[in-house]
């Protein structure tokens, strides 16, 4: 019986082609909007993730202050010496620290042969790999006793090597750091954007001391440094990681419980997280925009079927008149709102994901299609046939056989 109810009600559907279609575009228009939206709410979500943890595991970065000018403007975080290579090393001590980098860095030309170009040069010590988990791909980083020796070396980003020696091996061959020769022993593996679309790949990284000695001068060497990034034991252990660093550091910079932090602490996973359920709220609201398309495909669907109760009066009368139940007129109207509502969340299903496809080419990330954005989508179809259906279908069964008959 139910196999030829719904036969009976695609016929119905068929028979008013017109109609039907543009009563399945706001189902179509819903689903699509709901998948396109999810779909790239996913990628964004997703993107962010690979990015932060592409920085480094369990990541804190501890800045120093920021340097004033005489009108009292703040010149931005890092522009004032407040950290030094001991608060490095006294922070790199803490029990739950793996281990801590101290940094500086600048951009300036790079010059190989003919060639030259502008990148971002990274000076650090050998903590920094392992700190960025991001270990050279040919050749090696520099050692402890390079760095303090001031060794002339570097390890390059994939497209410093690119621009510089094009196709040739750059293992070995030197390149001028503001006018210092350096030999190039390690090409650091693809990264790709950090956040802020920077490519991470386009970077030079130098021995702390060579970079401070020998290319910005005895005015630089002062034991100072800009950053100190570190690298915790677990995520649970970095909120007291966090405040057993700005506890060490004021103590150790002399500050009384009134003054300000001359340092900034940035916990990177946390501003991950931040994102992470910012983008998850803004997929959510624009799933719940895609809804409400849903929502005006079931008002459709409703009218529709009053609109072919009205038309099928005389129809409903003939049904009873032979001996057809309240129920199951009830349900062949209702069988006709589920199937209009599924024929238009499958087309729409097919719009959706084919759209998302599409759009992933042109976003600096790709889509992601769950399998739960397309079941809700037809969870919500076959909901909104049921309901927006049952009036119409409750009319028609109520009506008076001999009053439908003189219809």
């Amino acid at each position: 019986m139910l196999g030829s109810m719904l036969a009976e009600a695609w016929a119905a559907l068929i028979a008013n082609r017109l109609r039907s279609g543009l009563t399945m575009l706001g189902m179509i228009i819903g689903v699509a909007a709901v998948i396109l939206m999810l779909a790239i709410g996913s990628g964004v979500q997703g993107y962010i993730e690979r990015q932060i943890s592409s920085l480094g595991s369990n990541l804190i970065i501890v800045s120093s202050g920021a340097a004033r000018s005489g009108g009292g403007f703040a010149q931005g975080i890092g522009t004032a010496p407040t950290l030094t290579l001991d608060d490095a090393e006294a922070i790199g001590a803490l029990s739950s620290v793996v281990s801590a980098a101290p940094q500086t860095g600048f951009a300036t030309q790079v010059v190989a042969g003919p060639e030259n170009w502008l990148t971002q040069v990274v000076a650090s010590t050998p903590a920094w790999f392992e700190v960025q988990d991001w270990f050279p791909e040919q050749g090696r980083a520099f050692t402890a006793m390079e760095e303090r020796q001031a060794a002339r070396v570097a390890v390059i980003g994939q497209t410093v090597a690119d621009e510089l020696f094009g196709a040739n091996d750059p293992l070995g061959r030197r390149i001028r750091v503001r006018g210092t020769s350096f030999t190039v022993i390690g090409v650091l593996p693809v990264r790709g954007q950090g956040i802020g679309g920077v490519s991470r790949d386009d970077t030079i990284v130098l021995p702390l001391n060579s970079a401070q000695r020998q290319v910005q001068g005895p005015g630089a060497f002062r034991r100072s440094v800009r950053t100190v990034s570190l690298s915790v034991e677990t995520q649970e252990a970095m909120p007291q990681t966090e405040e057993a660093i700005r506890q060490l550091l004021r103590r150790r910079h002399r500050l009384a419980p009134a003054d300000a932090d001359d340092f900034t602490i940035t916990n990177i996973t946390a501003v991950g997280d931040t994102f992470s359920q910012t983008t998850s709220a803004i997929s959510l609201l624009l799933g719940a925009i895609g809804g409400i398309s849903l929502l005006v495909g079931g008002i459709g669907i409703m009218n529709i079927m009053l609109v072919s109760v009205t038309e099928r009066t005389r129809e409903i009368g003939i049904r009873m008149a032979i001996g057809a139940s309240r129920a199951a007129i009830r349900l062949q109207f209702m069988m006709e709102a589920l199937v209009l509502s599924l024929a238009g969340c499958l087309a729409g299903v097919l719009f959706g994901t084919g759209a998302a496809l599409v759009a992933g080419n042109f976003l600096p990330f790709p889509t992601v299609i769950t399998a739960s954005s397309v079941v809700i989508s037809f969870l919500i179809s076959a909901g909104i046939g049921i309901f927006f259906g049952w009036w119409p279908a409750t009319r028609a069964a109520r009506l008076s056989p001999i009053e439908a008959l003189r219809s």
